[in-house]
């Protein structure tokens, strides 16, 4: 019987919207500041087993980042409960978490230590990820004198490397050149296949979605609309663009 390793029962999220920030600042002090409430995820339900590989469609504020933030623990639900059983490396923000003043190498270990990982095990997959990344030549020189893709790049690295549980990428592969993508996605494809890393993989892009995945869930103002067969998510998804 698979596991089940991304549970959400009832979620909903719902983010409290002020005039301007002196009226955010006042309501940390007064309970009754006025608001508008927004629910960006609104009674959200669904279960991921262990090597699935599912696609998160939705237009812009449908609710997906909610999401990921959620299962990342960036946010926090409103009402509900989330579970989640696994090392979760999420490409999102690849940039995110590194000190400029750092070197590439000093970076790859203050990652790993943020994704929970001791310095032993940073250090048996650190001259994987200096490799993958292609930054042998910039890896001890400070992250503030690389370029954005370098950065973008010694992320990803990192990320795909950590021998990661489930796997949340959002957009992505848009990293560096085309020679680079093209690794990217084969590592991301070896994860799928031969380590059984479960994947969730939120895109406006639905011929790559279907490249990676067999399911395919559908966001829309706040809620889950459809979850099933990959091909129909992304008809489903498409009518709601048209919409």
């Amino acid at each position: 019987m698979s596991k089940t390793v991304i549970e959400f029962k009832n979620v909903c999220k719902t983010y409290k919207l002020y005039k301007n920030d002196k009226q955010r600042f006042k309501a940390i002090f007064f309970k009754k500041t006025p608001y508008k409430p927004k629910k960006a995820v609104d009674n959200v339900s669904f279960k991921v087993q262990k090597g699935e590989s599912v696609a998160l469609f939705g237009k812009n504020g449908a609710g997906k980042s909610t999401i990921l933030k959620m299962i990342t623990e960036v946010a926090y639900p409103t009402s509900g409960e989330i579970i989640i059983d696994g090392r979760v490396s999420a490409l999102l923000e690849l940039t995110s978490g590194f000190d400029p003043e750092f070197t590439g190498r000093e970076n790859i270990y203050l990652k790993g230590q943020i994704l929970g990982l001791e310095n032993s095990e940073i250090k048996k997959i650190e001259g994987l990820i200096v490799d993958f990344a292609e930054l042998e030549e910039y890896i001890d020189q400070p992250v503030r004198t690389y370029s954005s893709g370098m950065k973008a790049r010694l992320g990803f690295s990192i990320n795909v490397n950590v021998e990661p549980e489930i796997l949340i990428v959002d957009e992505a592969l848009s990293v560096g050149d085309e020679e680079f993508r093209r690794k990217c996605i084969k590592k991301i494809n070896e994860l799928i296949k031969k380590d059984n890393v479960t994947l969730l993989y939120v895109t406006h892009a639905t011929k790559t979605a279907q490249d990676f995945c067999s399911r395919g869930m559908v966001m829309q103002t706040g809620k889950l609309i459809f979850d099933g067969d990959i091909e129909e998510a992304m008809q489903v998804y498409t009518e709601t663009i048209k919409g």
